[in-house]
């Protein structure tokens, strides 16, 4: 997961015109010689000043206030353990708040010990943010963020340290094919940008939250959406063309919603994103109490929260319970009582095994497995 993908459906014309980006090609990307280090401090490790040809490299960009880059360490730290005669791990720190001292910083690796097994250091002058992140295109993406550099000294990976894994087996043994993981970036990237723009031209139909039972204009919108996947069929499950389409259809036909919504669940196509689960439990959650929406569906959107939970590469950073206990009232909604019981108990195991777990979340939480217990029969 991608870590769960929230969708703000069609934001106002000016936040989207922040958002949106222009498709200029990056300074950096794969296939390209691998731009130099530029290091401050090495707080960890054995000092390196440049790529040494052999030797695979693996840079990973992460900041001490970034939860997801903290989870990703120890599957780091293995990682560097496993190929540690053929690949060196180096830990970049940048984009820290301007109240986080060096000592801070370093306190901070010293207290990772062998879950941040790797050198480590810090950006001199943001040098690698402007050289590396920015060049690449990769900052609107954040960190952790995660770039290979192949034995040959040029960038043959970008991406999240999540999939490092099958990446650096194919790179250390000679079989990655840099074209293609080039042609898959760039693809993608494309995807984005049209899947963003998209809002520009559905905005118009959007209804508006803040009128009691208007619903926009449903019709119009999956014309425009046909008009679009029609100049690019590959956009058809993209995350956002998936929500606006399951929400036009949920408006306006619960059976080509419900079909729309099965598709989106079990259909593998080029995206730039994971199946866009969210789209279809989003939407749902958006318009339970707006809709007399059918069983079916609220079915179709728990199965989309489960699906959505089984891609999550840190769970321990992301509020489970709360996927689960919206999981259980869309299975209370279609009828399934004890899936939706079983849902909520659920939430409550996975909470209880947090530390410092939140006892109002709690509460919430056994009072409605007590209600679903109650009216189970």
């Amino acid at each position: 997961m991608r870590l769960n993908f929230q969708f703000l459906l069609l934001l106002p014309v000016i936040a989207i015109n922040s958002q949106a980006q222009n498709q200029n090609p990056p300074s950096l990307n794969i296939g390209d010689p691998a731009p130099p280090l530029g290091m401050h401090v090495w707080i960890k490790g054995k000092p390196v000043k440049q790529f040494e040809k052999g030797q695979v490299y693996v840079l990973e960009f992460w900041a001490t206030w970034c939860k997801p880059c903290k989870a990703a360490m120890p599957h780091l730290s293995a990682l560097a353990r496993q190929y540690k005669d053929k690949v060196t791990f180096i830990g970049i720190d940048i984009y820290e708040l301007k109240t986080t001292s060096f000592t801070k910083v370093k306190a901070f690796v010293d207290s990772m010990d062998q879950q941040m097994d790797y050198n480590v250091a810090t950006d001199d002058s943001s040098f690698m943010v402007f050289n590396w992140i920015e060049a690449s295109g990769t900052k609107d993406n954040g960190i952790p963020a995660s770039f290979v550099v192949n034995a040959e000294g040029r960038l043959a990976w970008i991406g999240h340290p999540k999939d490092l894994g099958e990446v650096l087996s194919k790179i250390v043994t000679n079989t990655w094919n840099i074209k293609e993981a080039l042609d898959k970036r760039n693809l993608n990237k494309h995807l984005a940008y049209l899947d963003r723009e998209a809002n520009y031209d559905l905005y118009p139909y959007a209804d508006d939250r803040l009128k009691e039972g208007d619903l926009g204009q449903p019709d119009s919108a999956l014309a425009m959406i046909n008009e679009i996947v029609g100049k690019e069929p590959r956009l058809k499950y993209a995350p956002m063309i998936a929500y606006c389409t399951f929400s036009s259809l949920l408006k306006s036909n619960f059976k080509k919603a419900y079909e729309y919504g099965k598709d989106v669940m079990v259909m593998v196509t080029p995206t730039y994103e994971e199946p866009a689960y969210g789209s279809i439990y989003n939407v749902i959650d958006t318009y339970s109490d707006k809709l007399n929406i059918p069983p079916e569906i609220y079915q179709l959107g728990a199965e989309a929260y489960q699906a959505d939970i089984d891609l999550i590469p840190y769970p321990e950073i992301v509020n489970t319970p709360k996927l689960y206990h919206k999981m259980a009232a869309l299975y209370w909604r279609a009828n399934e009582q004890l899936k939706a019981i079983d849902a909520e108990q659920q939430a409550i195991n996975i909470l209880k095994s947090k530390k410092d777990f939140s006892m109002a979340d709690l509460s919430v939480y056994e009072s409605q497995l007590q209600r679903y217990m109650k009216m189970k029969f």
